[in-house]
């Protein structure tokens, strides 16, 4: 119970890595925010988790609805320990003088201009309190790109440094930054990095992870509970991998 007491909003916790983490908050004790712009299917996990999560509908991408998540979670709650910026989108695999300006918006407005918007949203109340962790779900492609997914490769690069700038500014306001960066999963995402789910893709993607399987919503819920735990106190700034050796 690494979290009894604490709450914690997950964006885009409604499916994928952020529905693990959603179950490994609730399951350590905390009081979890599942903020989704599926509202059903975040109300759908609220019902499962029990008297210790609440459905929150949110567009991360637009600042008054952010704004409005803000305001129900301290309404319910009067503070909020731990963020969890998970939300994200990609654009399908395309050669990068191809991927349309709708999209290229899109990719950079969910994968990062939300990281500020919650931040702006936030931030204020944990400096207040001189508390709080806050954990960017970044990913492998930041950190060794794939061809073809060139504009997302770069929002979560933008997200990792990000996460190293927050995390020098805030520490000394008690506010804790970190990222994680998964390799692809069992996501809703996986058949848009591959551009189509067939067995022969999967094998040849796999073949780049030398632990040889994909990750999971549960090794990134364990992940996330300790970085955003007590006994991860003295880490800050550090982009995690949770890929079985993919950027080795």
């Amino acid at each position: 119970m690494r979290l009894t007491g604490k709450t914690a909003i997950v964006t885009g916790g409604a499916s994928g890595f952020g529905a693990g983490i959603v179950r490994k908050f609730t399951s350590e004790g905390a009081r979890v925010m599942i903020a989704d712009i599926n509202k059903s299917a975040a109300q759908e996990l609220s019902d499962q988790m029990g008297d210790h999560a609440m459905a929150q509908e949110v567009d991360v991408a637009d600042g008054p609805s952010v704004n409005a998540m803000a305001r129900a979670a301290l309404d319910a709650w009067g503070h909020v320990d731990i963020l969890v910026n998970n939300a994200g989108v990609t654009h399908l695999p395309t050669p990068l003088e191809e991927v349309s300006e709708q999209d290229f918006d899109r990719v950079l407005a969910v994968n990062a201009k939300s990281v500020y918007l919650t931040a702006r949203a936030f931030v204020p109340n944990m400096k207040t309190r001189k508390v709080g962790a806050i954990l960017n779900i970044a990913s492998t492609a930041g950190v060794s790109p794939r061809p073809r997914l060139n504009w997302y490769n770069a929002s979560k690069g933008w997200m990792i440094t990000a996460t190293k700038a927050m995390a020098v500014e805030l520490a000394p306001s008690g506010v804790r930054v970190n990222a994680l960066n998964p390799v692809a999963g069992e996501t809703p995402l996986l058949k848009s990095f591959m551009g189509e789910d067939t067995p022969e893709m999967r094998a040849k993607f796999l073949a780049t992870i030398p632990l040889g399987r994909f990750s999971t919503p549960q090794d990134l819920g364990n992940a996330a509970c300790f970085l955003c735990s007590d006994e991860a106190s003295m880490i800050t700034g550090v982009a995690m991998e949770v890929d079985g050796g993919r950027c080795i």
